[in-house]
């Protein structure tokens, strides 16, 4: 063991790599390389890390909309993960603080003890397990002592669509006191901190413990996590089973607490605020995987049905037969709308596909939100 749970925030929308994905499905649920989703792959980190001998659990939070993918990736668990593993619908999007509020007033009504809780994201690619497991041994030792652990990454170049964990002095190997965060800088500020050598990327993981971590958001921003304290413990009928899955479908008081928290992130509500943060210093690779240019290097050849003439570096990602003529470095991405999401193509020269954002923004302007 070396925590006792872990929370997995499996909601969002992610637009950046529309159209494959949208609202209905967004990226957590896509492939990447080993035949697995972003999802399933968060999946494999948890179960590395919680009390699989005990009581551990693997908490699930992710959007009402969200649950049947969440639960197609379940069904390929084994039983006895399944028994470590509860999944909680939220009845609305309230950003990462609500959510992680409500899985740490979970976790406290169910077990009545403290627990130590690492907090996963669901749409980064990790590698290789062994590295992630050993830095999580330094974040949990470093939260047991009473503190908020982040992980910072080694930033590669100056990267303004990240945030910035700015670290000081060594707490154990590996592992640094935080002097502060700063949110998505512009360029000459992103230079500035790869030159100094003491910032990371934050990877938008946590570790701490439970009561630790209730007990400071509190502190600085009640409005995100007071609702939930107003929660009884949920007893045998707040929860249903599917194919084997715990769903938390009927915790009464949830929709409400849901309705009256204030919607703001983790970072902002607790992370930029808490006097006792520190960082993990990581070990393992981390990939956002933010652009349609990232995920082509990253999933090579994504479509065999594709024909191509006269066509050279193309990358196509498609649900449907695709033929292209005459054309170079593009990106192509067909969904065709038989999965239930929405019917749209994306057609972009490499290396400009960061620009979707401004392409999503237009779709929103014009009332086509069905789109997304």
């Amino acid at each position: 063991m070396i925590c006792n749970d872990c929370i997995i925030m499996a909601g969002g929308s992610g637009t950046r790599l529309w159209p494959a994905s949208s609202s209905k499905k967004p990226k957590q649920f896509l492939s990447i390389p080993g035949d697995v989703s972003f999802f399933d792959a968060a999946l494999e980190r948890a179960f590395a890390v919680i009390d699989m001998k005990g009581d551990g659990k693997a908490v699930i939070i992710a959007g009402v909309t969200h649950i049947p993918h969440v639960i197609e990736s379940c069904k390929r668990l084994d039983k006895d993960q399944l028994r470590h593993l509860v999944i909680i619908p939220e009845p609305s999007a309230k950003n990462t603080a609500p959510a992680l509020a409500c899985g740490a007033y979970y976790l406290e009504k169910t077990f009545h003890q403290d627990r130590l809780v690492m907090v996963l994201t669901s749409d980064h690619i990790i590698k290789p397990l062994r590295n992630f497991v050993e830095d999580v041994k330094k974040a949990a030792e470093a939260a047991a002592k009473g503190s908020l652990v982040v992980f910072g990454i080694v930033p590669k170049s100056a990267e303004t669509g990240y945030g910035y964990i700015e670290a000081s002095n060594p707490i154990a190997e590996g592992t640094f006191a935080v002097s502060g965060f700063r949110e998505k800088p512009d360029k000459a500020s992103a230079e500035s901190y790869v030159k100094a050598g003491n910032f990371f990327w934050n990877s938008g993981m946590f570790a701490y413990s439970n009561r630790f971590m209730l007990d400071e958001i509190t502190k600085h921003t009640p409005s995100a996590s007071m609702p939930f304290s107003l929660l009884k413990s949920p007893d045998e009928k707040a929860y249903t089973m599917q194919d084997g899955i715990a769903l938390l479908s009927s915790w009464e008081g949830l929709e409400k607490a849901y309705g009256d928290v204030e919607s703001i992130s983790f970072d902002y509500a607790l992370a930029e605020k808490c006097g006792h943060v520190s960082m993990v210093k990581a070990s393992f690779e981390w990939y956002d995987v933010g652009s349609w240019d990232e995920y082509a290097k990253l999933t090579k050849d994504a479509n065999p049905d594709a024909f191509l003439v006269d066509a050279e570096n193309n990358y196509i990602n498609a649900d449907i037969p695709v033929a292209v003529c005459g054309v170079n470095d593009l990106i192509v991405v067909v969904r065709s709308g038989k999965d239930g999401t929405p019917a749209s193509v994306l057609i972009s020269q490499k290396g400009k596909t960061q620009k979707i954002k401004e392409i999503v923004e237009q779709i929103k302007e014009q009332g086509r939100k069905e789109l997304l």
